[in-house]
């Protein structure tokens, strides 16, 4: 059922939008932290993507929920892409270590940290598309059928991307690993 805002009154437009935006903004934030791993990143991404509805009421969606999905993916890889080679420490760091188990090392829990982190940056690297499958399918923990269909494409092609991407990154992580950042 495709979404027109531009056919409605403004009013019924908004509360269009409005209805959206409650039954989705939870999962757009969700699926935004889990490329980030930053609370106010995946809020800002969230923002983004509704704001970006709103600015264009006239423009129809097919599929609310897939469109509103891999908005907040690509938004999230666009955040992580922007801050490529900056450095900070995020205050869900700080929220880790405190919450971390007792039994956990901390070196463990940098070193983990620091491969979550890798990980985030190393998709950058992969074609927006192959990034947005590799979310779906790892962060998101969803089938390859699943992916196919919210992507608008076959089961082997996305199988076979993902092998790509698993490759791609694998290399890249040796290269971490080694030191060699």
């Amino acid at each position: 059922m495709a979404v027109a805002y531009g056919v409605m009154p403004q009013v019924e437009a908004t509360s269009t939008l409005e209805q959206l935006f409650w039954a989705h903004h939870e999962r757009v934030i969700r699926a935004a932290y889990r490329i980030t791993g930053n609370t106010a990143d995946a809020e800002d991404v969230a923002q983004s993507v509704f704001l970006r509805l709103a600015a264009n009421p006239q423009d129809a969606i097919d599929k609310p929920e897939s469109y509103l999905y891999r908005a907040a993916i690509n938004g999230a890889l666009d955040v992580l892409r922007s801050r490529k080679g900056v450095r900070e420490v995020e205050l869900d760091l700080a929220f880790d270590v405190v919450t971390a188990a007792p039994l956990a090392s901390p070196e463990r829990s940098l070193s983990d940290r620091e491969i979550r982190n890798w990980l985030r940056q190393a998709l950058t690297t992969l074609s927006p598309r192959t990034a947005e499958m590799f979310a779906l399918r790892y962060f998101e923990d969803r089938d390859n059928r699943e992916v196919a269909k919210i992507l608008g494409t076959s089961q082997a092609v996305v199988a076979v991307m993902l092998h790509q991407a698993r490759g791609k990154l694998k290399k890249q992580l040796r290269t971490f690993l080694r030191g060699e950042r």
